[in-house]
């Protein structure tokens, strides 16, 4: 009777749990949660690439998992040393510890894990491109110097550029105080930096060439990196009246001398404009042999002993003492077209001078420093002309 009662109460149970189920219908069959989906990697430089630039990192996109890791291995499968860096939320890219080499085959491998954790790998096998040429930019001032205000940056290359305008992009300038500085260029190979007007005085500025792995053109590609630091010390701002026979010498707009001077002849005029001092291929000097090389000399051109001598520009231009002058000095012009001085004011004037250093030059019956006067006759150029000179205008 017992055994029957508990059989009976099973039974009851069971019944319930029937009726109960018949209520809300027929049970369904337990079902499983869907695969998830394997990873998916995109790869930047695809297989079989050649001509790559070794400045290219390779990237990898990456969507239904995470990346689990990223490997370079060289030509003869040694690995090469790098570090990931995210670009967004789904890409991030490999940058090699030292530039990869021109020339040289490479094998990108990827792997990522879905939330399943099946791995999905991908494998690209690129080369990068051999130049014909691999041109190192030199860049003006040195660094680490400090210079004048009138002083340009300049980024000089071996090679003339075919595309100017990638080599802009890759040209920054940054300053403590910040201009509306533009590059122009003023030949096929050589660039220039400057503001509207002259720097700020007491600016801190930052030169940036990244030009390794950038194309020039005409197979010519970028060797280096380079980075140069200058400061821009006092505004020394002199102008030189032809008319006035007058040198003055300006700091931060304040008047601290008029030397009586004699500016080029009738024959051999100073060219007007904006110069600045330790311009041209020649650098200063406290005893030296003024030599105008043949083909640049002005009529009349000569080669004498000269004492503290700036060059001012390729014209033959200089700011030197003259102490067979000093009689004319304040009164007319009479040299080849440098700036003539006594012996003591030079000297004054060759210490107190700065490369950079800007000599307006006034009053003169001849024309217009240009591009003839070699490095440094920027300034006298229209600030819209200057602009149009850019690549990327």
């Amino acid at each position: 009777m017992l055994v029957a009662a508990v059989l009976a109460l099973v039974d009851g149970c069971t019944g319930a749990s029937s009726d109960a189920a018949g209520d809300s219908g027929t049970a369904s069959p337990s079902s499983s949660a869907p695969a998830a989906p394997p990873a998916q990697l995109a790869l930047s430089i695809a297989d079989g690439s050649t001509d790559v630039s070794p400045a290219q990192p390779p990237e990898v996109d990456v969507t239904d998992g995470e990346l689990d890791d990223v490997t370079v291995t060289d030509g003869s499968g040694a690995p090469v040393a790098g570090a990931l860096a995210p670009v967004d939320a789904d890409t991030v890219a490999w940058n090699p510890a030292e530039d990869l080499a021109y020339g040289t085959a490479y094998t990108v491998t990827a792997t990522a894990a879905s939330a399943g954790d099946q791995v999905t790998t991908e494998t690209s096998a690129f080369t990068t491109v051999t130049p014909r040429l691999q041109d190192k930019p030199d860049i003006g001032p040195l660094d680490g110097t400090t210079v004048g205000v009138g002083m340009p940056v300049r980024v000089f290359f071996d090679e003339p550029v075919t595309d100017k305008a990638a080599v802009e992009r890759h040209l920054t300038v940054t300053s403590s105080t910040p201009t509306d500085g533009v590059w122009s260029w003023v030949g096929a190979s050589e660039v220039h930096f400057r503001p509207s007007t002259y720097w700020p005085a007491d600016t801190d500025v930052t030169v940036t060439a990244d030009l390794f792995g950038v194309d020039l053109g005409d197979g010519v590609w970028g060797k280096v990196d380079r980075t140069v630091s200058f400061h821009v010390g006092e505004a020394h701002v002199s102008v030189a009246d032809a008319a006035a026979h007058t040198l003055t010498v300006r700091s931060g707009g304040e008047v601290l001398q008029t030397f009586p001077m004699s500016a080029g002849s009738e024959a051999n005029p100073t060219h007007n404009g904006a110069h600045a001092r330790g311009a041209g291929e020649v650098r200063r000097h406290h005893h030296g042999l003024l030599d105008l090389r043949p083909g640049r000399r002005p009529p009349g051109g000569y080669r004498t002993p000269v004492e503290f001598a700036t060059p001012i520009s390729n014209y033959g231009e200089f700011v030197h003492g003259a102490p067979w002058s000093v009689r004319q000095q304040g009164s007319s012009k009479v040299s080849h077209g440098c700036i003539n001085l006594s012996d003591e004011r030079a000297r004054w004037s060759y210490d107190f001078s700065q490369p950079g250093d800007v000599v307006e030059v006034v009053g003169s019956v001849g024309g217009t420093l240009g591009p003839a006067g070699g490095d440094f006759y920027d300034w006298a150029v229209p600030w819209d002309q200057w602009t149009a000179g850019s690549a990327l205008s």
